[in-house]
């Protein structure tokens, strides 16, 4: 069975086999992979993955209503956490996201809402033939990082949000020879017949003009 060239350790291959660029829509699912990308900044995902558990324990599961009430005394303690990445910076902005990540679900109907429409509402298939052919950022990711900003989130450069992008798979981009490529390909195609969705020509950039 071949693979996407980067997870090289158990847990990598796990994640990659049953989470990477699978679409999620869930708020509170949004939320954790938006903070861990964030907290990735200059570590490997690896790191994070290894972390995982001790950062849902350390920020209840994600819930972004809980981040949102944390107090300095809060921020202090988990300062001392080793489970986490001790950043004082990222550990702060966990919790100033968190609002804001409120502020967009209740404004939107919901946070899935907001962010998926920076790729038309579905996901962005890619033709990768190889891992040096995914770009770090892409006009997409840059859209959504220059609003989610002026919106008060940090640590969301567009690097991370292409990350994110990847992650919960509004871009599929496993390469084409990869197992999942295929899969979710098939997935997505399956979905829209069901649905009785027909589509040509690439997805739109940037949010839609419904949502403009």
């Amino acid at each position: 069975m071949q693979r996407c060239s980067w997870p090289r350790s158990e847990l990598d291959i796990l994640y990659h086999d049953r989470e990477w660029g699978v679409p999620e829509h869930r708020d509170r699912a949004l939320f954790e992979l938006l903070t861990l990308e964030g907290a990735q900044a200059g570590l490997s995902w690896s790191t994070i993955l290894n972390k995982r558990d001790a950062y849902r324990e350390a920020f209840v599961n994600f819930d972004p209503a809980h981040v949102a009430r944390f107090s300095a005394a809060r921020v202090e303690r988990l300062l001392s956490n080793p489970g986490i990445v001790r950043n004082r910076l990222k550990i702060e902005s966990t919790v100033t996201n968190a609002r804001a990540f409120l502020r967009i679900a209740g404004e939107e109907g919901s946070f899935d809402r907001y962010v998926w429409s920076f790729v038309g509402g579905r996901p962005v298939v890619n033709h990768r033939s190889g891992h040096g052919d995914i770009p770090a950022k892409t006009a997409e990711s840059d859209a959504l990082s220059k609003d989610l900003k002026k919106r008060g989130f940090r640590f969301v450069g567009s690097t991370i949000c292409y990350a994110f992008m990847q992650a919960t798979g509004m871009v599929n981009d496993h390469v084409v020879d990869c197992f999942r490529y295929s899969e979710l390909s098939d997935e997505l195609a399956g979905r829209e017949a069901n649905a009785g969705v027909m589509r040509s020509g690439p997805t739109g950039m940037g949010r839609t003009k419904s949502r403009s």
